[in-house]
């Protein structure tokens, strides 16, 4: 059996639920690892794998759970998918890497250091993974906490609760739990995940509104629209929006305002001194709709500020 697809053949083995193959050619230089880097969430993910086979991604496709798997060869990106979502999520490919994604008048001639970093890393493309509760509940757990308190919840939530993987994927891997299931999920086990009070209401609400969050994807890539739209969930702030927006919908432009780190970051590595939200919005106005575009090229080039003064402090809730 052969099923059309844009990204070109895709076929089904025997009935007996054998994966999905497609083999896609990007019209732009593709890097697996540069593009994807927004998804993973720690060694410990139990969405997603990098092994020496390239990566595995579950994802709570619309028609059920799928397993991604994606290979590279030069251009030549090859996608393998299991389960009741696999027709999805190979669809979903083009997408994912970036397809879609038109830096369009998009230039950093003129700053030296951004240049360096467009011209070392070619195959980084805004990735749209059209998953957006999924890409919320990332987000809201990593609302006001360090990055190791929420890879830390996200793995054990996600074990405890998500389904095995469909398919050959490794030992471990579970699928992003249903709206419903998340809704199931007992207070004290969010607390025992080190998620405070606030969060898990966050991650409820979020859950009860989940099929019209998927529904702002049909107003594109981001964009005012959009951020109200999320923003409409009792918890989800402008942090909160941007993150999300920027994995499900590839907006280019979102900027992640009230991160504990990122202006610094970006302030050191555009001039050289650390600067507050303001001056990190000042600096990338001469972007304006590709904001976040030079995020990630800051991010791609390898660029860490210097390391010295305090440091945000793990909180354990699980004991209180």
């Amino acid at each position: 059996m052969e099923t059309p697809s844009a990204t070109g053949a895709v076929t089904a083995g025997s009935a007996d639920a054998a994966p999905l193959r497609s083999t896609y050619l990007p019209r732009h230089p593709v890097s697996l690892s540069l593009t994807l880097r927004p998804l993973s969430r720690g060694s410990q993910d139990p969405t997603m794998v990098w092994d020496g086979s390239g990566v595995w991604r579950t994802q709570p496709t619309p028609a059920g759970p799928a397993t991604l798997h994606l290979s590279q060869r030069g251009r030549e990106i090859r996608a393998t998918a299991w389960g009741h979502g696999a027709e999805w999520a190979i669809a979903g490919v083009p997408e994912l890497l970036g397809d879609g994604d038109e830096p369009g008048d998009f230039d950093v001639s003129k700053n030296p250091f951004l240049a360096d970093s467009l011209r070392r890393n070619p195959g980084l493309r805004l990735l749209r993974t059209g998953l957006v509760f999924e890409m919320l509940l990332a987000a809201v757990l990593e609302q006001k906490v360090t990055g190791l308190e929420a890879r830390r919840a996200w793995s054990q939530l996600i074990r405890a609760h998500g389904e095995p993987a469909p398919g050959p994927a490794p030992a471990g891997m579970r699928v992003f739990p249903s709206p419903h299931v998340w809704r199931m999920i007992p207070s004290w086990e969010w607390h025992r995940a080190g998620v405070g009070p606030q969060r898990s209401r966050t991650a409820l609400a979020a859950a009860a509104v989940a099929a019209g969050l998927e529904r702002t994807l049909a107003l594109g890539r981001g964009g005012p629209d959009v951020v109200s739209r999320l923003r409409s969930v009792p918890g989800v702030g402008v942090w909160t929006a941007a993150e999300t927006s920027q994995r499900s919908h590839g907006d280019p432009d979102s900027v992640s305002v009230g991160d504990y780190h990122l202006p610094a970051v970006v302030g050191w590595a555009l001039i050289g001194k650390p600067v507050d939200d303001d001056g990190m919005l000042e600096l990338l106005a001469p972007w304006t709709g590709h904001r976040q575009r030079v995020m990630r090229l800051i991010e791609a080039s390898g660029f860490a500020k210097p390391r010295f003064g305090p440091r945000m402090t793990i909180q354990d809730h699980r004991s209180h």
